[in-house]
Formats: structure tokens, sequence, C-alpha cells
């Protein structure tokens, strides 16, 4: 399945014709744009033929764990980022590579069916102005919706966590699913991490116009694509910091509370030590003042009642029971 477009003096000309008829487009000085998802090899190939595209790269785009990356050939660039989409419901990240083919005049990208490229086209229909900046103009539209993807997952990780720091200090907090959701989000951030990472030096080849066609109208777009990279990867690395610290912390608490519980428990154990040491003291054949007679035992019953209250008010005071 693949969708085509062609640009000619910033207006679009045509759309979905044919990939065979790509090299037909460029020789009427049309700027192309090719989308192929999930392509074989011989549709790839055909398009690699028509443009030129070196072998490695076209071998990179069939790859589906590649590093986000941007590396430079003779006739154009092969560019690979993420589409990332984040899962609240269950903490988790999806992500779905998409791969570029840049030259001069022809943009090829290259993704799985679960990528929308309607999400591209929508982002070029919306800035028409730009769109006599040629091969500029594409590429910052795909960047920008991948970082603005990679943006919003990081929003949602930041607003699961501050449910989770919610939940942390709870009246009956759940430490078990305190540890299941930190874990899962610790996931998920250093999946999203190793995405946004390499995309500064990404955004970064770019801004050094090591790429065909960039011009000084666009590079104020590609340095907020740029400011977008980096507030992702500083707000990736903050909340990464945050969940080890909520795990500490959950950890802690857990632990003042079994050395509450260990306080009451022994607390508890003190009070009752008192009468028993009393009755068994005297169930060794040892006659207590007042033996046989009541007044003696409401005298000695009252004994271990007084010095057990006492105990607790002790106790309680210093908040051990």
């Amino acid at each position: 399945m693949a969708r085509t477009r062609a640009y000619r003096d910033g207006e679009l000309v045509d759309e979905d014709f044919a990939l065979e008829d790509l090299s037909e487009h460029l020789d009427d000085g049309c700027l192309v744009w090719a989308d192929l998802v999930s392509p074989h090899n011989g549709q790839l190939s055909l398009v690699a033929e028509e443009l030129s595209l070196h072998d490695l790269a076209v071998e990179d785009a069939l790859e589906p764990r590649q590093r986000p990356k941007l590396d430079r050939y003779d006739s154009h660039v092969f560019l690979t980022a993420y589409d990332v989409r984040f899962d609240p419901t269950g903490g988790g990240l999806s992500l779905s590579p998409v791969s570029a083919f840049v030259s001069q005049r022809a943009v090829v990208t290259v993704h799985d069916t679960t990528f929308d490229p309607r999400r591209l086209t929508a982002r070029w229909d919306s800035s028409t102005d730009l769109t006599r900046h040629g091969i500029a103009f594409l590429l910052h539209g795909m960047l920008d919706v991948l970082v603005d993807s990679q943006f919003a997952a990081v929003e949602g990780l930041d607003e699961e966590i501050e449910g989770l720091e919610d939940l942390l200090f709870e009246d009956q907090p759940l430490s078990r699913e305190v540890q299941q959701r930190s874990f899962r989000l610790r996931k998920s951030l250093v999946l999203l991490r190793r995405v946004t990472l390499p995309m500064r030096e990404v955004v970064n080849t770019i801004l050094r116009r090591e790429v065909p066609g960039i011009t000084d109208e666009m590079l104020p777009y590609f340095h907020d694509v740029n400011d977008h990279v980096l507030r992702v990867s500083e707000w990736t690395e903050s909340l990464r910091d945050l969940v080890a610290t909520i795990l500490e912390t959950n950890l802690t608490i857990q632990g003042n509370r079994l050395n509450t519980i260990m306080k009451q428990v022994t607390s508890w154990a003190a009070i009752i030590a008192v009468p028993t040491a009393v009755t068994g003291f005297y169930g060794q054949n040892v006659p207590y003042p007042g033996s046989g007679h009541f007044g003696g035992f409401a005298t000695s019953t009252g004994l271990m009642i007084a010095l057990s209250i006492g105990l607790f008010v002790a106790f309680r005071r210093r908040d051990w029971v």
C-alpha cells in the first residue's frame, strides 16, 4: 500500500499516483512524497531504483528496531524516528518506527500499519504557507508530528505519576499497587528515553544544514522542534528520578509502618506481662497479703489493673499504642 503526492511551486499538483511515476514527476520539476506501509522488498526496491537510494539505507528501513538516527549518503539522507503512544490504563508505551529517505526533491516515508500517515498530510495541509520551502517543509512536518507524539506521551506519564504520588499517601495505601505501577511507569520511561535522547543529534544535524534543502526561513521552525526535543528529554529524565524517589519513599513508609506495628505489639505485650508476672509469682504457692480474704483478692486485682492502666497511659503519651 502506498500514498503519493507531488508539489510544484508551493502547490499540490498531483496525488495518489503510481510509484512507477515518481521519476516522471521529478523530471517535471516537482517535489514528491511517497509513503510506504510495511513494504515488501520488491516495492522498496522499485522506489530505491527510481530515487537511487543506498542499499544500506534500504536495509535499515526494513529493520524494525533501529535506533533514532540520521545517516548521510551521497544522494540523500536516511532518517529514523519513532511515533509514541501512551496507554493510561496500563501505563505502557507503544512505539511505531518511521523511516524517511530525504533527497533534494523527494521524501519517502516507511512505516508499519500502526502509524497513520494522514497525520502527516493533515500537518502539511495546515501549513500551506510553508509549502514553498520544499523538502524542508515536508521534513519539518514529519518531525513535528513525531516529536509532538513523544511530548504527549511524557505528559501522560507525568499525570500518571502524579496520581501515583496521591496514592502513596492515602490513609490506607496500597503498597503492592504502588510498586507495580511504579515499575511499569519506570519501564515506560526507560523506553521513552531510548527514543527521545538520540533525537537531539538528529535535529542538531539538520540545524547544522547537513541535510539538503534546508533554507534560512525554515531554521526557526526546526529550532522550535529542537526545543520540544530538549523539553521531552529533560522531562523524561526528571520523571525517572521521581519514580525512583516514589519507590524509595514507598519502601520507607512500609518500614515505618512495620516499626509502628512492632512498637504497638511490644507495648501491649508489656501491659499484659504485668498481671502475668503478679499472678505467676503468687501462683508458686506463695501466699499474698490478704490471702484467703476477699479484701486481699480485691487489692491484688486492683493493683494489677492499676499497673496495666498506668503502663497504657505512659505508652499512649509516647504514641506507642
